[in-house]
């Protein structure tokens, strides 16, 4: 039996982890991660570790954390510990000619679609928010610009109307770890045979920033619900009413027309039912900032009167 390939992990988010430790669980157990730097979080701003990073620790895998994978003595550090394979998963730099060059296997990534459909960082996100009815994860192999290598293999999976960004994640990131780990023994054994992408078929999914949650209330209302879905449970699907700054988190398509202006709640009950651009949005579960999410009948017995009101406006 060969011996088993020095095998380097990239990633950082929470999506990285199924992965690594699928790969700590088999024959391909990394000999060292490379991550994000700590970074400040939460209301102490205190240095936090990436979700990788204290997973590799508790199985005794070294980190490294460079800010720039193209700084020469990050690429000198990855260089001296001489990988056989390289496997990627929501790691957040493009990788440079150098550090692709050093293991004879190359390197292998996981990426939520099904390429070249969405493209980018933020792939699951684009495909709830321009009603894709189907996505699923791509074992590629990396090159020097982002997401276009060739395709390895792909595993499809339609999805849920209800489903947020969140739990499509999830599921995905399951599904990516299990597919790389019934690729690379073929890979290894050269039974895998890539396929160049189909570039007049690509889509970008460009970074998600933290003001693209906001709602506009003159959408149409399944554009909203899609809206809510692909930006829970980050950067939020915000609005305000009166002063208060919201957060919606789960919200459906109702029924009938719009009765009044785009943000108006037009009644209360197991739903708060509010007015769009296009027809009315049945938002099912809600939160003030810095408070509990509530159900939006928790939130009505909360909050008095109601209908008539406007998100989205500091009018009260």
């Amino acid at each position: 039996m060969p011996d088993a390939p020095r095998v380097l992990f990239y990633g950082s988010p929470d999506f990285a982890l199924p992965t690594l430790r699928a790969l700590i669980d088999s024959p391909y157990r990394p000999i060292a991660v490379i991550t994000q730097p700590d970074a400040r979080a939460g209301r102490g701003r205190s240095l936090k570790p990436p979700p990788i990073k204290k997973l590799a620790a508790e199985h005794g895998i070294p980190a490294l954390q460079p800010a720039r994978l193209r700084d020469p003595a990050a690429i000198a550090q990855i260089g001296s510990l001489k990988p056989d394979l390289q496997v990627v998963a929501a790691y957040g730099q493009i990788f440079p000619t150098e550090i692709l060059d050093l293991p004879a296997h190359g390197t292998l990534n996981v990426h939520a679609s099904l390429l070249p459909r969405w493209r980018g960082a933020s792939p699951i996100s684009a495909a709830i928010l321009h009603g894709d009815v189907e996505t699923g994860v791509t074992i590629m192999l990396v090159d020097e610009t982002e997401d276009t290598g060739d395709i390895l293999r792909q595993r499809l999976t339609q999805i849920d109307p209800t489903e947020h960004a969140g739990f499509l994640s999830d599921r995905l990131a399951q599904m990516g770890a299990e597919l790389l780990l019934e690729t690379i023994p073929g890979w290894l054994e050269g039974s895998v045979t890539p396929s160049a992408q189909q570039p007049e078929l690509a889509t970008r999914a460009r970074r998600v920033k933290k003001q693209q949650g906001r709602i506009d209330w003159s959408s149409a209302a399944p554009a909203i619900s899609r809206h809510v879905r692909a930006y829970t449970p980050w950067p939020g699907a915000s609005t305000q009413l009166g002063t208060t700054a919201i957060r919606i988190t789960e919200a459906v398509v109702g029924e009938g027309e719009a009765p009044e202006s785009p943000g108006t709640i037009v009644s209360v009950g197991h739903h708060i039912t509010v007015s769009t651009g296009t027809g009315v949005l049945d938002i099912v579960r809600i939160q003030r900032a810095g408070k509990r999410e509530l159900s939006a009948e928790e939130f009505v017995r909360g909050t008095r009167d109601l209908i008539g009101r406007r998100f989205g406006t500091e009018d009260d």
